[in-house]
C-alpha cells in the first residue's frame, strides 16, 4: 500500500461532524478526502448551542477564534413557565461558565459554525473537499478501504485505511458499511416529535415581542405540558433562534419539512398571551421530524469503517448536545487512531467502547429533560418545588460531568 493510501482518511458528509473530523485528522498529518452530497455547502437547521465540552475542542482545532465574532455568550439558561411566564430557575453561564468549565458556552447559527469550520479547513493543505459527491459504495479489502462517489456523470474512487460516515441521521454510510456488516437496522426511526424552527431579526415585530417575554442575552426555555420552546440570540445578537417541540405525525425525511402549523398552535393552548403572540408573529415556522438511530447498532467495523455524530447515534435534542457529541466523536476518533498507528482497527473498537457510555448518558439526560419540561399536574408542581430548592450553583454542578469533559482525558483513559 502506498503511503497516501496507507494514511488517507475518507469522510462522507461535510456537516459539523465531517468537517470537525477532517480538521482533527489533518492536524495530525493524515491526508483527508471529504465527500459531500450537496452541490453547495448549506447549513441545515438554524441555531445551535455549543457547551464548553464542544468549544474546548473547537478552540484546540483553531476554529473558536473564527466563530466568536458571530456567536453569543449567553449569560444563563433560564427556565420559565409558559402559562405565567414566571422564572422557575436559571443556570449561570457567561464568565461563570468559563471559570467553572474552562471554556465558553456559546450559541450560534449553524451556518456560522460551518463557515468557521470551512475557513479553518481552507488553511489545511491536506484536506480535499468534493461537493456534489454522493458516496455509492464502500468496500473493504486487504489493502484498505475503497469508497466510490458519483459526481455529475462520473464515478470517483478514493482509497484509504479508514472510512468515516459523518452523513447524518439518514446516513448512506450506515447502510453501505456498518449496519450491513453488523446485521442491525440501518433505517432511522421517527421519535414521534416534531421540531418547529424559525429565526427572527432582533429589531422585527417578533423580535420585540420576544423581548417582552424573555431575556435577549440568555437561553430561555418555556415549559408546558404540550410543548416546550427554546429561544436564544444568534448572529452576534442581531437575530433570535426559536425552536419548539411538539408531538406529531411523521413527515418527509428532510430538514425542511412541511407540517400543518395548527399542530403547534394547538399545542400552545393555555400559554401566556404574549408567548402566543410571539409564536404567531415569528412565523412561518419550518417543521422537521426528529429521528433517532438504534443505539444497539455497531458504530465501527473491524475492516476500517466508523460512524460518528448523528450517523452513529442520532438522539432527541433535549440535552442540546447533538453538535457537541458530533464534535466529541470526531476529536476522540482522531485521537484514538493517532495513539495506535500500528493497530488502527483495534483503535476503532477501543474508541467505540469508550464513547458508548458517555453518549448513552447524554441520551438519558435528554429523555429526563423532555419528561420534566412537559410535566403536568402534580408532577409539574413537584418539578417546580424541586427547582426552587436547588441553587444555581447546585444546578451548574449537576452539569460538571457533561460540560467539564475533556477529549484528551477520554483518549488517555481509552
Amino acid at each position: 500500500m502506498d503511503d497516501t493510501r496507507s494514511r488517507q482518511v475518507v469522510i462522507a458528509g461535510a456537516g459539523i461532524a465531517g468537517l470537525t473530523a477532517a480538521l482533527a485528522f489533518a492536524e495530525r498529518n493524515y491526508p483527508v478526502k471529504l465527500f459531500e452530497q450537496a452541490p453547495h455547502l448549506e447549513a441545515a437547521g438554524a441555531g445551535l448551542q455549543l457547551s464548553p465540552n464542544a468549544t474546548r475542542i473547537l478552540g484546540r482545532l483553531g476554529v473558536l477564534g473564527k466563530l466568536l465574532p458571530a456567536a453569543v455568550r449567553p449569560q444563563a439558561v433560564v427556565l420559565r413557565d409558559a402559562a405565567k411566564l414566571r422564572e422557575l430557575t436559571r443556570v449561570p453561564l457567561g464568565q461563570a461558565a468559563e471559570r467553572r468549565w474552562g471554556a465558553p458556552y456559546l450559541v450560534a447559527h449553524r451556518a456560522d459554525l460551518q463557515a468557521a469550520l470551512m475557513a479553518r479547513i481552507a488553511e489545511m493543505p491536506n484536506v480535499e473537499l468534493e461537493t456534489g459527491a454522493r458516496v455509492s459504495n464502500i468496500a473493504a479489502g486487504p489493502r484498505g478501504i475503497t469508497a466510490m462517489a458519483e459526481i455529475a456523470a462520473k464515478s470517483v474512487i478514493a482509497e484509504g485505511f479508514l472510512a468515516i460516515g459523518a452523513d447524518g441521521v439518514w446516513s448512506a454510510t450506515r447502510k453501505l458499511g456498518v449496519s450491513a456488516r453488523g446485521g442491525a437496522s440501518a433505517k432511522s426511526r421517527f421519535s414521534g416529535e416534531l421540531a418547529w424552527r424559525t429565526t427572527i431579526h432582533a429589531d422585527s415585530a417578533a423580535g420585540k415581542a420576544f423581548a417582552m417575554v424573555g431575556a435577549a442575552d440568555c437561553v430561555t426555555t418555556f415549559l408546558h405540558p404540550g410543548f416546550h420552546l427554546v429561544a436564544y440570540p444568534v448572529r452576534a445578537g442581531k437575530a433570535f433562534n426559536l425552536v419548539a417541540f411538539t408531538e406529531g405525525e411523521s413527515i418527509a425525511e428532510d430538514w425542511s419539512g412541511h407540517a400543518d402549523a395548527k399542530i403547534l398552535a394547538e399545542a400552545m393552548l393555555g400559554t401566556a398571551p404574549a408567548l402566543a403572540r410571539l409564536a404567531e408573529d415569528a412565523g412561518p415556522w419550518t417543521a422537521w421530524p426528529i429521528h433517532t438511530v438504534d443505539q444497539r447498532q455497531p458504530w465501527t467495523t473491524p475492516d476500517g469503517i466508523a460512524l460518528i455524530g448523528d450517523a452513529a447515534h442520532a438522539m432527541t435534542p433535549f440535552a442540546a448536545q447533538g453538535a457537541a457529541m458530533a464534535i466529541e466523536d470526531a476529536a476522540t476518533l482522531a485521537g484514538f487512531i493517532a495513539a495506535s498507528p500500528v493497530d488502527p482497527k483495534g483503535a476503532l473498537a477501543a474508541w467505540e467502547q469508550a464513547r458508548r457510555p458517555r453518549v448513552a448518558r447524554v441520551a438519558r439526560r435528554g429523555a429526563l429533560n423532555r419528561l420534566a419540561w412537559h410535566a403536568s399536574g402534580p408532577v409539574a408542581i413537584a418539578r417546580n418545588l424541586l427547582l426552587k430548592t436547588r441553587s444555581p450553583e447546585e444546578l451548574a454542578a449537576d452539569l460538571d460531568w457533561l460540560y467539564g469533559w475533556r477529549a484528551s482525558e477520554a483518549v488517555d483513559q481509552g
